[in-house]
């Protein structure tokens, strides 16, 4: 998902729409939150069988942090006249919520974790999804490299499994996250 195709308030909203989701909540969300809930929506609603779970982990990076939302909340407080910090914005600054809007929507209780890096970095998330498969913390592990910053969003989500159909490696990543 990228923004060149599509302003992200009328994407995520069509999106929303399209994927017929009742979640009211959605809607308070901050977009780096959305654009995790709407790629994880795709894969844990319609993609795999969800029954087990207590063994799904949660695997996000991006580059920016939450510093979308950051910015909209310090403008918040800066403006003298127009004081209005707003504790509904000042939920979202940390990058990690995502994945709890996305635990609470599917009432996960599994290891999640929320890394910042420069660039996607396919090693570590290759290396930290085996990790956790292979020491029997997840059966399956939902990636994610979703970034927004200034109106410009890439999100890229995947699900390893341990007898995937796909290999894991850096390779493999490297030449779809391109894509």
């Amino acid at each position: 998902m990228k923004s060149e195709a599509q302003e992200f308030g009328s994407f995520s909203k069509n999106a929303y729409q399209k994927m017929e989701l009742n979640y009211p909540k959605f809607f308070k969300m901050d977009n780096l939150s959305k654009l995790a809930f709407l790629g994880a929506e795709l894969l844990l609603s319609r993609l795999i069988d969800i029954s087990n779970k207590e063994n799904i982990a949660l695997l996000f990076a991006n580059n920016s942090s939450s510093l979308d939302t950051d910015i909209k909340y310090q403008n918040s407080i800066t403006d003298k006249e127009n004081y209005f910090p707003s504790p509904a914005v000042f939920v979202y600054t940390l990058p990690n919520i995502c994945l709890g809007e996305i635990s609470i929507k599917h009432q996960l209780k599994s290891e999640n974790s929320f890394f910042i890096f420069e660039a996607f970095n396919s090693e570590f998330m290759v290396d930290y999804a085996t990790i956790l498969i292979e020491t029997h913390k997840a059966d399956q592990v939902l990636c994610g490299w979703v970034d927004f910053l200034n109106d410009e969003y890439k999100g890229f989500l995947y699900l390893v499994t341990k007898e995937g159909q796909i290999t894991h490696d850096k390779q493999t990543l490297e030449t779809l996250f391109k894509i």
